[in-house]
């Protein structure tokens, strides 16, 4: 499994947009100079994010973007199978029942079954007030440094 820039760039955008919150709108600009991302690929991202109701938007001249909830409220687990859908390794574990004619003999299935727990521990265990408080901690770690 590999994760597209799609699903990448959509984490950078929720922590940004989080690390940002004054209560003010954020302009779509702004979010892509900061995270080095095109304009048009961002307002891509931003429209999904938005329609899930992850953003909240306005237009007009103060208008843009800001993150609806408390960044507590988003992991990325919930980011990343927004933008990427499954997260699973295998076909067979998509569904909850398990559909492959195979299941009742496949030796590597635990396998698989293992690997997609181990992905939803970390990407559910991880949250965008946790991303915000490595930002923060790596900050302060870099104004000490001599």
């Amino acid at each position: 499994m590999k994760i597209s820039t799609k699903g990448r760039y959509a984490v950078r955008v929720m922590l940004d947009l989080a690390l940002n919150d004054t209560g003010e709108y954020v302009k779509v600009r702004e979010i892509a100079k900061r995270q080095e991302i095109s304009e048009k690929y961002l307002e891509q991202i931003i429209a999904v994010l938005n329609k899930a109701g992850f953003v909240r938007s306005t237009r007009g001249a103060q208008g843009g973007y800001k993150i609806a909830k408390d960044p507590s409220q988003y992991t990325v687990g919930m980011i990343l199978r927004l933008t990427e859908g499954s997260l699973c390794p295998v076909a067979c574990l998509e569904t909850e029942s398990n559909e492959c004619e195979r299941c009742d003999t496949c030796e590597t299935l635990q396998v698989w079954k293992d690997l997609n727990d181990a992905i939803n521990k970390v990407v559910d265990g991880v949250t965008v007030a946790d991303l915000v408080a490595r930002h923060q901690e790596r900050i302060a770690n870099m104004d000490y440094s001599i």
